[in-house]
């Protein structure tokens, strides 16, 4: 149970530092004079979504890991 609830920290831990690069990455381009691949910009998008979404998934499941 111990050995477990650290991979989720450590899967939540490199999940947020992706979240963060893809985030800085995207204002960077949106913020850049050079022309903006769309369809890259929303597949990007799309990816940092997912990421919060299993951020959030794992942060409640260490949650109700200490509850219990």
């Amino acid at each position: 149970m111990r050995e477990e609830q650290e991979e989720l920290k450590n899967r939540l831990a490199e999940y947020q530092a992706e979240h963060q690069a893809l985030d800085e990455l995207i204002e960077k381009a949106a913020l850049s004079d050079t022309p903006v691949n769309l369809l890259h910009m929303q597949q990007l998008k799309k990816k940092k979504l997912w990421l919060k979404d299993m951020i959030q998934k794992l942060e409640s499941a260490l949650i109700d890991d200490i509850i219990a």
